[in-house]
């Protein structure tokens, strides 16, 4: 099994009625601006270990678990469903505790880096350099879908409600690692059994149990609006870096209806962007390629 280069510790944050968990690595270094690490949708902060211990600079690392997700729980009176801006006033929150008087660094990974750079346009004082992995965003939607996404969303709330949207569950850690693999065929054994156990946790049946809400299944009422976010991305005031892996994760997701060179396009409203390729990566780019990857962020934070 994977062996961690840095330890991490563990703490819990009150974040808007919610007892946050959040992974530390390193401590404040003077000078320095803290680095943010936020995951994206099924994940968890642990998640970020590989990278971590491919980092050559010590560094004050901050991972946070989304509600929802990992160790941070939600009570059933509020996790049939998560809004997307909940993600922003959260990070705003963490940032509040952990720098309140400085900027920070983030990185973003998929849903991660949509929520990085919302908040970096809403938030601009907020964030010193942004690092986006791929979070795309969505594909562009007219005011014509609104019935039926609002149908949608309303009909999956009564399956979620029914126990038809419940995640699956495994026999044991190395189930839920040869899942891993399966859907990262770059994910090693080793990789893969350290992340099952960071990733799911026994239930009270004894079955090992992602340590995701179901309700994070359920659709968004609301549609993707692309202006708003074109407007958004045109306030963000820190250089950003959008790194993508090498193979293509749209063309697999939307089979068309969304694709890289969109997504690029919608780049071009950020003031001050820099793109960057993985080779032979794919989506989980953090996990396929570590030592690249970190040197690529550590090369754009010590940028002047």
């Amino acid at each position: 099994m994977y062996q961690a280069l840095q330890a991490s510790r563990s703490t819990f944050v009150p974040i808007r009625h919610i007892p946050y968990h959040v992974r530390q690595w390193g401590e404040p270094q003077a000078g320095q601006a803290p680095l943010v690490l936020v995951h994206g949708w099924m994940d968890v902060a642990a998640s970020w270990q590989f990278m971590v211990d491919a980092l050559t600079e010590d560094r004050w690392i901050i991972a946070p678990d989304w509600r929802g997700y990992g160790l941070t729980k939600v009570s059933e009176q509020v996790s049939d469903n998560f809004w997307f801006a909940d993600y922003l006033a959260d990070l705003d929150a963490l940032l509040d505790h952990f720098s309140p008087d400085e900027p920070v660094n983030l990185v973003g990974h998929s849903m991660g880096g949509n929520v990085a750079m919302t908040y970096a346009g809403v938030r601009p004082e907020r964030i010193r350099r942004l690092v986006n992995l791929e979070g795309f965003g969505m594909p562009e939607t007219r005011p014509a879908q609104a019935p039926g996404r609002y149908a949608q969303w309303l009909d999956e709330l009564k399956a979620l409600r029914r126990g038809e949207m419940d995640l699956k569950t495994y026999d044991s850690a190395e189930g839920v690692a040869r899942r891993l693999m399966k859907t990262n065929p770059r994910l090693g054994v080793d990789k893969a059994d350290w992340l099952a156990r960071q990733w799911a946790a026994p239930n009270a049946e004894g079955r090992w149990a992602i340590l995701g809400d179901a309700a994070h299944k359920v659709v968004n009422a609301h549609l993707y609006q692309l202006p708003e976010t074109l407007a958004i991305y045109e306030r963000i005031a820190a250089p950003v870096l959008s790194v993508t892996a090498s193979d293509d994760s749209l063309s697999q997701w939307w089979k068309g209806r969304f694709t890289l060179a969109q997504y690029h396009e919608r780049l071009k409203a950020v003031p001050n962007l820099h793109n960057a390729v993985i080779e032979d990566a794919a989506h989980m780019l953090h996990h396929d390629q570590p030592e690249r990857l970190a040197r690529l962020i550590e090369g754009f934070l010590a940028d002047a």
